[in-house]
This record gives C-alpha cells, structure tokens and sequence, in this order.
C-alpha cells in the first residue's frame, strides 16, 4: 500500500506585484509520509515563496494545498497558526533559537506550546542529535552545528507528520554541514515524517527520494 498522502497541492500561484510575473505559476506536487523530497533552483526562483505557502506563513493567489485531505483554503490566520503549532516542524538557515531558553527548554517548545509535556521524548532527541550532554546550555554558547542540530530536535518532538526546512546547512562550513545532514536524515526517518527541504546543497539532494527543480514558477522532476 503507499504511503499516507500528508500534502497535496493543485495549480498553486503567486505573484507580488500585478505588474510583475508570478513568482509561482499553476504548480502541482505531492508529498507522501516518510517522503523526503528536495526543491532546488536559483535564488529568486520561488523555493522560499513555495515553503512558506506550504507552512500557511502565506496564501497562493490561486490554487489549493490540502493536508491530509483537508483543504486549507477557508482557513484564517488564527487556523493557520494551530495547524503551524501541532501539525508542522520547521528548521531555518538562522536556527531561528530563542536566546533565553536553554538547549532543552528550547526543544520543549513546541511541546508547551500544544499544552504538552515529554521530557522523555526532549531526551531521546537529544541523545539521536548528540546533543546530549547541553541540555542546560544557551544558543550563545554553542556552535553553529550544535545549534542546528537543537533545531532539528525542536521541529520533531511533537512529532509533526511534515517538517519545513529551509537552507538548512546554509551556514554550515562543509564538515559540519555533513554532520547535520546525516542526524537530519536519520532523525526524520526515524520519526516517519516527511521532509520538504530548499536547498542549493548538492550534498542535501544526495540525501532526497525526490527531487524537484523550480523553473519559471512550475515544479519539474530533476535527476538525483
């Protein structure tokens, strides 16, 4: 049987400015649970533009996205941020950590804020990420790689079914890119999510089932 459809989306547009072309242009793409697929494109091309419609960050002109089945086109913006809270992970370029929070409670955010609590589950990401041992540790005091790798554990343990990644090893030097990605990939599949990732990283792409290239507002199958 395949796997469970997590996201589907059907002649997603948008444009910002009406004299302007669409950033984004009748785009049709699918992703399935446990599936990792790569965006790739020039910078300017829209892969930011198609994340943050699929993070509900922003609305397409034109088009749908369903999740699961449901469609999120009548959603206002007070949906979009319970869905964003329980439903969806995210890990950004800048890690995006906030600086008065330790290494764990920074990981048990996404817990507080469903109105949960898993210490067990902040510990067990933390020993899969090896980050075990900065539990009590602040953004300020870590490295980039460390850092990241907090995000990570951040975006899984509420155990979303679809994590956002955007640049993820962009401010990574090589080596420690390479660390990331390879807790990153394990992480995600450990958890059963699916993985939508941009990325100019050929390394990142390496690590993809699927991956799709952005060329003038559309989505087009690329080689791996």
């Amino acid at each position: 049987m395949p796997a469970e459809l997590v996201l589907e989306a059907r002649d997603l547009a948008r444009r910002y400015a009406s004299s302007a072309p669409p950033v984004l242009d009748g785009l049709d793409f699918s992703v399935r649970r446990g599936e990792i697929v790569a965006i790739i494109g020039r910078s300017g091309s829209g892969k930011s533009t198609l994340l943050n419609l699929i993070g509900q960050m922003d609305a397409p002109d034109r088009g749908r996205i369903r999740f699961a089945g449901a469609d999120t086109s009548g959603w206002d913006d007070a949906a979009r941020t319970r869905f964003r809270c329980r439903s969806l992970g995210f890990v950004f370029q800048a890690y995006n950590l906030l600086p008065t929070l330790t290494v764990r409670e920074n990981i048990a955010l996404p817990l507080e804020l469903n109105g949960l609590r898993d210490d067990g589950a902040v510990t067990r990401l933390m020993a899969a990420l090896g980050i075990d041992a900065l539990g009590e540790r602040y953004p300020e005091d870590l490295s980039g790689g460390e850092q990241q790798r907090t995000a990570v554990a951040r975006a899984l343990v509420h155990r979303p079914p679809l994590v956002i990644a955007d640049e993820p090893t962009g401010n990574l030097d090589a080596d420690t890119g390479h660390e990331v990605i390879t807790v990153f990939e394990r992480a995600v599949r450990e958890a059963g999510a699916a993985l939508v990732m941009a990325t100019h990283s050929t390394e990142m792409v390496g690590h993809a089932d699927r991956v799709l290239a952005l060329v003038h507002g559309r989505l087009v199958d690329a080689a791996p």
